[in-house]
């Protein structure tokens, strides 16, 4: 039988006092509440814990050891019911994000980094997946949450906006337009523009390809041979422009620019969660909308 834990602590202050008033103040009971708890506790052990007299309290050899077997038992009690309560509280456990590449730069470690610090307890993995694979396996279950750029379709979760950001062109620091302290789409538009590779996002190179919709003559879209060239060395020709929202400042290689387009709209990065939240779930919500606030994300 499990012992009553509660009459094992009251135990524990008599075993130390060894005098059932000084014992009962000490804890805050009248003392025959007290007496009632121990003689409980005897009954659920099956052995006498103390030898009474009028004028004394002895423990028993039943009572010694329990006495000092008693305290390491009731501290590792303690410690599981510690790391019961955290885990259930989001404090504890294992916490996997999928973010798409395009968030690598700058969003997914600033929020990586804040949940880390702020949870010692979760081991926090992150890793890059395709944008279209990210909301899919998030209501499955298979990754915690996900930083998408662009709203991605989807079901079985819920999106929360978490950035921002104007959309401009980075171009070659010669470029003709670098000169210029916003661009205008018209005049993006005159140059060969590349684009991401639509399989990779498709709802963020829809946006981007109609921003040159109805500007003539119609533009030059261009697909990279290479989906993620950090050098991005075909912007280094002159002349293509590559839309892109304003956090392609942050890795920017040398020689290259970055030039707002005038009237655009914005480009967004989401997090995604799923429908039904834990409270490990309330925890990185939390922690995403303190740092958006604080880094300014939002426009």
């Amino acid at each position: 039988m499990t012992p009553d834990t509660l009459s094992l602590r009251y135990f524990l202050v008599l075993a130390e006092e060894l005098n059932f008033t000084r014992a009962a103040e000490r804890i805050g009971i009248a003392q025959p509440g007290l007496s009632a708890r121990i003689r409980r506790l005897e009954a659920e052990l099956g052995a006498a814990l103390l030898v009474r007299s009028t004028r004394s309290v002895e423990l028993t050899t039943a009572g010694a050891a329990l006495a000092e077997a008693a305290p390491a038992a009731l501290a590792a009690l303690d410690r599981a019911w510690e790391t019961a309560r955290r885990a259930g509280a989001g404090e504890l456990g294992a916490l996997r994000i999928g973010y798409s590449l395009s968030a690598g730069a700058e969003t997914a470690p600033a929020l990586v980094d804040r949940l880390i610090r702020e949870n010692p307890g979760l081991e926090v993995r992150a890793v890059p997946m395709a944008t279209p694979e990210i909301t899919p396996a998030v209501a499955a279950g298979r990754i915690d949450a996900g930083i998408t750029r662009g709203e991605q379709p989807g079901r079985g979760v819920r999106r929360f906006l978490l950035r921002s950001q104007r959309i401009g062109v980075q171009l070659a620091r010669n470029h003709p337009l670098a000169e210029c302290a916003e661009i205008e789409i018209a005049d993006a538009a005159g140059y060969p523009l590349r684009l991401p590779d639509r399989a990779a996002n498709p709802v963020v190179h829809d946006q981007l390809a109609a921003l040159f919709r109805d500007t003539e003559p119609q533009p030059r879209f261009r697909t990279p041979a290479i989906s993620f060239d950090i050098a991005q060395r075909d912007l280094h020709d002159g002349l293509t422009l590559a839309p892109a929202g304003e956090a392609a400042v942050t890795a920017q290689p040398a020689g290259l620019t970055w030039r707002p387009l005038r009237g655009a709209p914005a480009l967004t990065l989401h997090l995604v969660l799923p429908r039904e939240q834990s409270p490990l779930h309330h925890r990185v919500r939390a922690a995403a909308k303190s740092l958006a606030h604080e880094l300014d994300w939002l426009l």
